[in-house]
């Protein structure tokens, strides 16, 4: 059975929606995986509530604890490593990780950006989004490396930006179509569809289109 981790620091919606997804389809019996366990950095994380009433295992490594950012991630390590994971799954991690955790898994760590990279790397991507006036925004899936959002892409989804839109109501669509793409890529790497090779994401032009969404107006 291939393991997959969860490390979310919130609500874990993007989490909800690939298990959901994982029990809709049935990975542990089609595919042969499972989630394993969701990990918070921060003890109240609605999402660590939301994991045990699914039946996952969860733990806290809480951040504030440690002195350092090292010391943070030596633990962090211990308890993912604990699971042997075959991915480990960003999802609304609020912290960033140094090239020294990510080395450790390499091409096992995924990331959900809310925009189209490479564009609107960073921070409040939805209000920089309409300042700048772009056309189009939306999300993108990646492969973590040591370059912040700049790992190798899996997937993207594209959803319009309305002359109506604030960076709410944008945010809202756009996590709408977040939690389809997820779960998609997470499925794609779990099965082989998609992996990572030379820093790229290879995969076939059927992957490819499965991997894109464009939203419906």
């Amino acid at each position: 059975m291939k393991k997959v981790v969860v490390l979310i620091s919130g609500r874990g919606s993007n989490f909800v929606a690939i298990e959901e997804t994982a029990l809709r389809e049935r990975w542990s019996e089609t595919i042969g995986a499972q989630i394993v366990a969701v990990i918070s950095n921060r003890p109240q994380a609605k999402g660590l509530t939301l994991a045990q009433e699914y039946g996952i295992d969860t733990a806290v490594v809480d951040h504030t604890a440690y002195e350092t950012r090292e010391a943070f991630e030596e633990a962090l390590y211990e308890v993912v490593a604990r699971y042997e994971p075959d991915l480990i799954v960003l999802a609304g991690f609020m912290r960033i990780l140094t090239e020294g955790f990510v080395n450790r898994f390499p091409g096992k760590i995924l990331n959900i950006h809310p925009a189209i990279l490479p564009s609107f790397k960073g921070l409040d991507t939805h209000r920089r989004a309409i300042e700048a006036g772009v056309r189009v925004h939306g999300t993108t899936v990646h492969y973590v490396t040591p370059a912040l959002d700049g790992g190798p892409i899996i997937a993207q989804a594209v959803v319009p930006v309305l002359p109506s839109d604030d960076e709410h109501r944008l945010a809202d669509r756009v996590l709408i179509y977040e939690h389809q793409i997820y779960a998609r890529a997470v499925k794609a790497c779990l099965t082989g569809a998609v992996r990572c090779e030379n820093g790229r994401a290879v995969m076939d032009d059927k992957t490819s289109l499965y991997l894109t969404l464009f939203a419906k107006v």
